[in-house]
């Protein structure tokens, strides 16, 4: 046992004496011994029951609290008009140097609940959002919630064909867009349903609304801010929200948000990380995103605590707006952690006072240099890394800041949250089973695909899909270990350690197999982006004439050509096997990232390595100066001649 683990079981040993009598302590090791086969497992008991009882108490709080909102039959709206009553001038939102009161938010929303109910809109429909990050953004869903309305919350970035699928695929009687993105909007409307009704908002400065648009500012001016008349015009487990996978793939995906689901994400989310209803939270992420509408947002509209808005990431604002903001609370997605790292140190870094800090997509390479950079000189900065699917019904989180770790699952009674990691097929990523047609379990030290048992109508456990149901069906698989059952398929490949933590490994697809082996696109990205001074890149397999399985590709950031690939080659020499560095480097100026700082690396896969059709410089490993040299039309003859082995 190494030290940390020592201490870890010393520690534990300590909780318990003070909780329990040591006479009962005894008994119940020893029982534990005898039966689970001696020390090994009695360790992983001592070392995890802290962790264990903790996850298990908040668990009951979320699990609790969401029947209790089930048996009412309290929507997101009615639980957000508790805290108006509560604390009506408390503040909501901070945007841009104005304060949003909870009242002011509360008579937005009322007022658009009044002006589509008049319109003819009938609980149940759909109308797209088209807006970037304000206060206004989350009042307007909140409004169409409270009119029984479904929004779908469109990625604001994007244009023409993605944007013309996201809202045809969630059935939208109506849109509405900001004056930001008018061109957006009419750019496909013209291809839409021509009974489609228009809100063009924001308007202002005598921007001309395009014809046959309706003026949502003038109506709502016209509009009650007080509440709806008459019963609520919806239920605890209908439609809310469509939130749309990020598309980092193909086209993207309408996940059914409804507001049991918001509830259990958000309530899960404050328990699970230790939040309290005085913290402020800083949300710079995006609104259309889970992360930002869900866990950031929503921490205002079910708890009443205050959040700092802003309306883009930005690396430079970042720590000075917490600061300023009195920010306790901070998210992250994706790579800002890497962003916010490699920025030059500023006295702001550690002037903050920010406790905590959660989200997903911290690597595990930069987890303890970030810990140490950006806590505060009187506090360590914990890092709540949690996973879960937009859509998926088995989300875990890491609250006791275990480096790298996405979550945990408990070895002592492993029932309570029914999550698993089955095998797969390495390159389909198609559950394995065995003789008696189930699925099969991994060890510890396994890679598996992370699943969700699906138990209908249950608050937490209930798979409610996309707007497609051929989707839907993609991502459910029977019969895994049972007959009758279903799980959701997250489509992860996780692994766990003898304690239970898990630890995020690759996306089925993201990986690639060269030379007999399997390949993490994420692990090598990883390691490149440590050596190129944290420059954005992403990793695929690209497919060469004559070889089995696909070499390696980096697309690396580098638009001032500082990249030294000699270092880089040493660099990753030292780190990776050979099967796993890239075989081909291309130097991009533009990195194409999605709205939650995904790499997006579809296209550059179709493109490969063909230096007739690609602009930018690509680089080749050649094995003889174990060095990268230019790639040119010359050598790319050869190697699909076969001059050149790999």
């Amino acid at each position: 046992m190494n030290r940390g683990a020592f201490y870890g079981v010393i520690a534990s040993l300590l909780w318990l004496r003070l909780h329990f009598p040591i006479w009962l302590i005894l008994l119940i090791l020893l029982a534990i011994y005898a039966v689970m086969g001696g020390y090994s497992y009695l360790s992983v008991i001592v070392r995890t029951t802290k962790r264990d009882v903790t996850g298990l108490t908040r668990y009951l709080q979320v699990l609790l609290r969401v029947r209790s909102y089930q048996k009412k039959n309290w929507t997101v709206p009615m639980v957000f008009e508790t805290h108006v009553k509560k604390h009506p001038n408390k503040i909501a939102f901070v945007f841009e140097g104005r304060e949003w009161t909870f009242k002011e938010i509360d008579e937005f929303s009322n007022k658009i609940a009044h002006v589509f109910e008049e319109a003819g809109f009938q609980p149940g429909e759909t109308v797209a959002l088209l807006l970037d990050n304000r206060p206004e953004y989350v009042a307007i869903w909140l409004g169409l919630a409270k009119a029984g309305l479904v929004t779908a919350l469109l990625n604001h970035n994007l244009r023409d064909k993605p944007l013309l699928h996201c809202i045809q695929i969630a059935d939208c009687k109506g849109v509405i867009f900001g004056s930001d993105f008018c061109d957006a909007f009419t750019g496909v409307r013209d291809q839409l349903d021509s009974s489609i009704k228009q809100y063009a908002f924001d308007f202002k400065n005598n921007v001309s609304i395009p014809a046959s648009s309706i003026n949502l500012d003038m109506k709502m001016e016209e509009a009650s801010p007080g509440r709806l008349s008459g019963p609520q015009r919806a239920n605890y487990g209908d439609k809310m929200l469509y939130i749309y996978t990020s598309g980092t793939t193909g086209l993207p995906k309408a996940a059914v948000i409804r507001h049991s689901r918001y509830i259990f994400a958000t309530f899960g989310g404050f328990y699970a990380c230790g939040l309290n209803k005085k913290d402020t939270i800083y949300v710079p992420m995006p609104l259309y995103h889970m992360s930002g509408g869900c866990m950031g947002a929503g921490m205002t509209l079910l708890f009443g605590c205050t959040a700092v808005m802003r309306k883009k990431f930005s690396v430079t604002n970042f720590w000075s707006d917490c600061t300023k903001h009195g920010c306790t609370v901070a998210q992250y997605i994706g790579e800002t952690c890497r962003y916010l790292l490699a920025a030059p140190p500023r006295p702001e870094d550690k002037s903050h006072s920010v406790r905590l800090m959660f989200g997903n997509g911290l690597r595990p390479q930069i987890w303890e240099e970030f810990v140490d950079r950006f806590s505060s000189s009187t506090r360590k900065l914990l890092i709540a890394e949690f996973y879960g699917a937009t859509e998926g019904n088995a989300n875990i989180i890491n609250f006791d800041g275990r480096v790298g770790a996405v979550g945990f699952v408990s070895m002592i009674a492993p029932s309570i949250y029914p999550v698993a990691l089955i095998k797969v097929t390495e390159d389909t990523g198609e559950p394995i089973r065995g003789e008696d047609g189930l699925c099969i379990r991994c060890k510890p030290g396994e890679p598996g695909m992370f699943v969700g048992m699906i138990l209908r109508n249950h608050p937490i456990r209930d798979f409610h899909g996309y707007a497609d149901p051929n989707a839907t069906k993609k991502k459910v698989a029977v019969d895994v270990f049972k007959r009758g059952d279903a799980a959701f398929l997250s489509g992860d490949i996780l692994e766990m350690d003898e304690l239970g933590y898990l630890f995020f490994k690759d996306r089925t697809g993201d990986t690639f197999r060269w030379r007999g082996e399997n390949v993490s696109t994420s692990e090598v990205e990883a390691v490149i982006s440590n050596v190129a001074a944290l420059k954005d890149c992403c990793v695929y397999g690209v497919e060469v004439p004559g070889a089995e399985g696909r070499a390696g590709m980096a697309a690396i950031l580098d638009p001032e050509r500082t990249l030294d690939l000699k270092v880089l080659a040493t660099g990753m020499s030292k780190v990776l096997p050979s099967y796993a560095r890239p075989l081909f480097v291309r130097l991009v100026k533009v990195i194409d990232l999605t709205g939650t700082y995904k790499l997006r690396k579809v296209d550059y896969q179709k493109e490969g390595f063909d230096v007739d059709k690609i602009k930018d410089e690509v680089y080749f490993f050649d094995a003889t100066s174990q060095s990268y040299v230019l790639f040119t039309s010359a050598l790319y003859e050869q190697l699909k001649s076969g001059k050149i082995r790999v």
